[in-house]
């Protein structure tokens, strides 16, 4: 488990009992802030507040059994999320849930399972974090390349040159600037795009 901060859980709990029982087993260094919510809607306004880092379910709750939820959290967000059904629903829920990304548990729950569960949530977030940073690199891999190609472009055609010639001309600018080949194509960009 990471140590340099807590993970954020929304918990979505109708079930006093329940609420209170998981809110003592999160109180752990490990886990923290808890925010606690009723309904799918109340927890749906959350989400839209601020992210997460796990998300459990336990179902059914007072607007809706929660499923759906698990599902569409899962989907659009990169945070571990938690269903917790009851035993006689598991099998069904859970190979339903699969496919989705949704770890499934059959209530009752003792604390070592969720224990055990817990430390996988937080490893599939951390797996999910980093690919959430490996596509943002990629895209600003990508942003940077869109970049220097329309400098590239310019200087194509204001300045005569071959696609060849620009790409040199902007990698040695950069060079002799000692600054980015992105810095210079924002700059030529900038310049040739002057009112």
């Amino acid at each position: 488990m990471r140590r340099d901060n807590a993970y954020s859980v929304l918990l979505v709990s109708s079930n006093e009992k329940m609420t209170s029982s998981l809110s003592v087993f999160l109180s752990r260094e490990d886990y923290g802030p808890v925010v606690t919510s009723e309904s799918v809607s109340a927890a749906r306004r959350l989400v839209s507040q601020r992210d997460f880092d796990i998300v459990i379910i336990n179902t059914p709750l007072k607007d809706e059994i929660g499923i759906n939820f698990a599902i569409e959290i899962a989907d659009s967000s990169s945070c571990s999320v938690m269903l917790l059904v009851k035993a006689d629903m598991f099998d069904e829920v859970s190979y339903k849930m699969q496919d989705c990304g949704v770890f499934t548990l059959a209530k009752p729950i003792n604390s070592t399972v969720l224990g055990y569960s817990m430390k996988m949530m937080c490893s599939t977030r951390e797996r999910l974090l980093r690919m959430e940073q490996k596509q943002k690199t990629f895209e600003e891999k990508l942003e940077e390349i869109k970049i220097v190609n329309r400098a590239k472009i310019i200087l194509v055609e204001n300045l005569s040159m071959s696609e060849e010639e620009a790409h040199k001309f902007i990698e040695k600018s950069a060079m002799n600037e000692r600054k980015s080949k992105v810095f210079i194509a924002k700059k030529i960009i900038s310049e040739y795009n002057k009112p």
